[in-house]
């Protein structure tokens, strides 16, 4: 037993008990301690919801089209899903959205006369990433703090892609009366709504 303890006697039990004069340590280690590495699990294969199929009308719960209607287009790797407006009726374009963050409807467009071969082209990573604009730190960049940033202007080949896309599926939402203002109207609840007791 070190001299910095005592042992007191409580009942039939002695338990030691730190010295009253005993401090903390002022000075602690520079670095932390290693710790062993957790062994990450292997990432499973996403399995997409039954309601997930292509052509489904899907409603937007997050980002800049929250409670916009779309349809959906592909299922792509790890829960990404590529929708489109149609980006003429709605405004909403070719983009990818987290398949946690929709709600799946009973109504499907009919996906004939969508050229396949488009749709995979357009679903490869590469499409969606932005290139990147490397600006010169000096005086010219100091002096644009102030102004409003420019509007990024769209490639004339997503452009393209996006009317491909959309004259087909036009075509087949034509067919279906009303089904044109039914994706052109936003989604809401008001109060009073049930939204675990709706049909979707």
């Amino acid at each position: 037993m070190s001299a910095s303890t005592t042992t007191k006697a409580f009942g039939k039990s002695t338990r030691s008990v730190p010295h009253p004069t005993e401090k903390a340590s002022k000075w602690y280690p520079a670095e932390d301690e290693a710790k062993p590495r957790k062994v990450r699990k292997a990432i499973r294969a996403w399995a997409p919801r039954t309601s997930l199929q292509p052509g489904t009308v899907l409603i937007l719960l997050a980002g800049r089209f929250r409670g916009k209607r779309v349809v959906l287009l592909k299922n792509l790797d790890q829960g990404v899903l590529l929708v489109t407006g149609p980006f003429k009726i709605n405004g909403v374009p070719l983009r990818r959205v987290n398949s946690r963050y929709v709600i799946a409807t009973s109504l499907k467009v009919d996906l004939a006369g969508i050229d396949s071969a488009k749709i995979e082209e357009i679903s490869r990573p590469k499409y969606f990433t932005a290139e990147k604009t490397k600006e010169k730190a000096g005086e010219e960049a100091f002096f644009k703090q102030g102004e409003k940033p420019q509007k990024k202007e769209v490639s004339s080949s997503r452009a393209a892609d996006q009317k491909a896309i959309d004259k087909a599926l036009l075509a087949n939402i034509k067919k279906v009366d009303m089904l044109a203002s039914y994706l052109a109207t936003s989604f809401s609840l008001r109060k009073g709504d049930k939204p675990h007791e709706m049909k979707w």
